[in-house]
């Protein structure tokens, strides 16, 4: 039986289900406890039990069962013929207080984890019992196979070496939810990368991200040399997935990847597959009357060192909320509850954003639905509930700006009725997030990753008084100086370029010069960053291009070419937005009409020599020295392009399979780089002659003396 349609279709509902962060099952793996040694031979006290060896230090008793009467039972494992006295506690629970662990309780179809005490291993015991000592009395074991192999971790390849500097040691899965790679390197310079798992034979888009080693599902920083553990999310085990990748969301890249093998035999995760419950609750009403001016309200909480301060107070079965932000006016701040309810996770988050909307000349209070960190598309993403079909349930109540700070005051009830779109405020402490980050053209919250967002666990209780946490003035804390971009690099005068891939420069280069967002890389020409080039029409010019010569490799294959396209990416067009397109060299059509790159050569890449220093960088120049280039074995491609005499006076450099790696080509009339060193010649020798004047009358002043 083909086997791959139904793959297929369970790794697009793996993505789907997962990335909805509903909270519902997605997929119930068989259950999974290690190897099975057998139940226990029950003599008294209605023992009960499975016993497995989940690995060879590791005991798990599915399903245990004992009335608790016994006056010194506990655990009790050794290497005797049969359970004697010559034995000793296995403890209950592991982490029990104090030089000697109490007696066992009573338990009912309980699960339990055993962990052999002193170094010990299942190799090194015969049996385990649940012994009386007072008595010596036996109430129940099991004898333990000496040909026992129990699971155990599987050691496998490193990730493979596609992109960004990713590369590790031998990566190994240490128990069906865990998996420990150790020296870990990557220059954290793609924009949108995460650890990412799912089935088939490659990664591809239709995967799920994991949280990284600290439970974040943030993009992934860099990485140089650490040594990690990852945890699959919840519901999935290494049995559901075919492999773990680092891997770009926004521009669909696999920057590295390990293949996980059908033929495992593992530790079981013990307590790691349970369901995290969302809150929910009975909708009610909300009858309480706001205030309707700005007021000092009984508790205070500082976000993001400082520069976002909130206040709040239960006001019946409603809350009233002041946020006061330290913002550009073209700003918003974002503050509600985390997307879950043990911890603060952006995607599935209800927040209120605020801010002034200066085309609309009103503050708003905006109630927000987080479904992915993308801007919304009016489905999904960074949502205002209206646009998406909900409601606003957040009443604005007061706004003002002053010397830098906005502060909106609004109320929003304990329930909705919108229990998908909405949480619920429990009455007690919950996560909570907050997060600052530009509005966009339509006076929305902009997502994207350069945002300033909270990043550990925030807990509020927004039925609590007099919780006063707000130490520091927000009035008087400096403004965050914005990064500076570096000043855009120019070419003029050259009739030959080099074209190579390199690192995008953070939030000083591409993002600062184009307002677009590049997956971490893009086109370095005659070593600089982008530079804006110009071409005189009716001229020859030589492109000696090293973007990729790989297809099979999409993240190191970047045919280079030059289009009317502010964007690029011809080759992943439809055949219409191919039709919108002017193609001005590099492409042509083979005998079947389709298109094909020309300009295919060998891959050259400047990479980090560390990880990405563009922020701490404050020139390019200074930059550009934390890079090495690297370069593949073969030979460049060569672009031969006369500019033709009807080119538009604006053309771009691009990529051919990928979106946003290039920039601008100035095209100028025939003789204007003559005229321009014309007259930049005439320019400087009218200032020579204005300096040999001067020294002359100078001289001249010197000997009248």
């Amino acid at each position: 039986m083909d086997t791959k349609p139904l793959r297929i279709v369970s790794g697009l509902l793996f993505c789907i289900f997962v990335g909805s962060h509903t909270g519902q099952a997605i997929h119930q793996s068989t259950n999974y406890y290690g190897r099975e040694i057998g139940s226990f031979a029950s003599y008294a006290h209605g023992i009960k039990g499975t016993i497995y060896a989940a690995d060879d230090t590791t005991i798990f008793i599915k399903g245990f069962s004992y009335d608790g009467t016994g006056p010194d039972a506990h655990f009790w494992a050794g290497n005797s013929s049969r359970p004697s006295p010559d034995g000793y506690i296995v403890p209950y629970p592991e982490d029990y207080k104090g030089r000697d662990p109490p007696k066992l309780e009573a338990y009912d179809n309980t699960d339990i984890v055993l962990k052999l005490p002193q170094g010990k291993r299942l190799r090194d015991i015969q049996w385990l019992s649940v012994w009386c000592r007072r008595f010596t009395v036996d109430f129940g074991d099991i004898f333990i196979p000496p040909n026992l192999d129990p699971p155990k971790p599987r050691v496998l390849p490193e990730f493979s070496r596609l992109a960004h500097g990713l590369r590790s040691g031998n990566i190994s899965i240490l128990d069906s939810k865990t998996i420990y790679i150790p020296n870990l390197h990557y220059d954290g310079a793609g924009p949108d990368a995460y650890f990412w798992v799912g089935t088939g034979t490659e990664p591809h888009l239709l995967g799920t991200k994991v949280p990284n080693e600290i439970g974040s599902l943030e993009p992934l920083r860099g990485y140089q040399g650490e040594d990690i553990e990852i945890v699959l999310p919840v519901n999935v085990t290494v049995y559901d997935i075919d492999w773990l990748a680092v891997w770009c969301v926004k521009y669909k890249q696999n920057f590295g990847h390990v293949l996980i093998p059908k033929d495992l035999d593992i530790p079981p995760a013990l307590g790691q597959t349970k369901i995290t419950p969302h809150w929910w609750y009975k909708p009610t009403s909300s009858t309480s009357e706001p205030a309707t001016s700005k007021q000092e309200l009984s508790n205070c909480k500082e976000f993001l060192e400082g520069r976002v301060q909130v206040q709040w107070e239960l006001m019946g079965e409603d809350v009233q909320i002041q946020v006061s932000g330290r913002i550009n006016e073209d700003q918003y701040v974002a503050f509600g509850l985390s997307g879950r309810h043990d911890k603060s996770h952006m995607i599935g988050g209800d927040v209120v954003v605020v801010a002034y909307d200066k085309k609309k000349g009103k503050y708003i209070a905006e109630d927000y639905y987080m479904s992915d960190y993308s801007q919304c598309d009016g489905k999904k993403g960074v949502c205002p509930d209206e646009r998406v079909g909900g409601k606003n349930d957040a009443v604005l109540l007061h706004g003002d700006r002053r010397n830098g700070v906005t502060t909106v005051t609004y109320m929003r009830p304990l329930r909705t009725n919108e229990p998908v779109k909405d949480r619920m405020i429990p009455e007690s402490e919950t996560n909570v997030i907050a997060a600052i980050g530009p509005l966009n053209s339509r006076g929305e919250a902009n997502a994207h990753e350069a945002f300033d967002k909270t990043t550990g666990d925030i807990r509020i209780d927004f039925t609590s008084k007099n919780v006063h946490e707000c130490t520091n003035s927000l009035y008087n804390i400096p403004d965050m100086p914005d990064i500076e971009p570096w000043p855009q690099a120019v070419i003029n005068d050259v009739d030959t370029f080099t074209a190579r891939i390199g690192p995008t420069g953070g939030l000083r280069g591409y993002y600062r010069i184009t307002g677009e967002v590049s997956w971490g890389i893009a086109w370095y020409i005659n070593d600089l960053l982008i530079p804006e080039i110009t071409v005189e029409r009716g001229q020859t010019y030589k492109f000696i291009v090293e973007g990729g010569n790989d297809p099979t490799n999409p993240a190191k294959y970047h045919p280079f070419y030059i289009t009317d396209s502010p964007e690029g990416g011809f080759g992943q067009k439809t055949e219409a937005q191919q039709r919108q397109q002017r193609v001005f060299a590099g492409v042509e059509y083979g005998n079947d009409g389709f298109p094909y790159p020309t300009a295919v050569g060998r891959y050259c890449e400047w990479v980090h020599k560390t990880i990405d220093k563009s922020k701490e960088s404050e020139t390019f120049q200074i930059f550009f020295k934390t890079l090495r280039l690297e370069c593949v074995p073969g030979d460049p491609a060569d672009l031969i392009w006369t500019v033709p005499e009807d080119a538009p006076d604006l053309l771009y450099y691009q990529c051919y399979t990928h979106n946003n790696l290039g920039w601008k080509i100035h095209v100028v009339d025939a003789g204007y780089r003559s005229q321009r060193n014309a007259n930049d010649a005439n320019k400087h020798t009218s200032i020579l002659t204005i300096i040999i004047a001067s020294i002359i009358v100078n001289a001249l002043f010197a000997f009248l003396r």
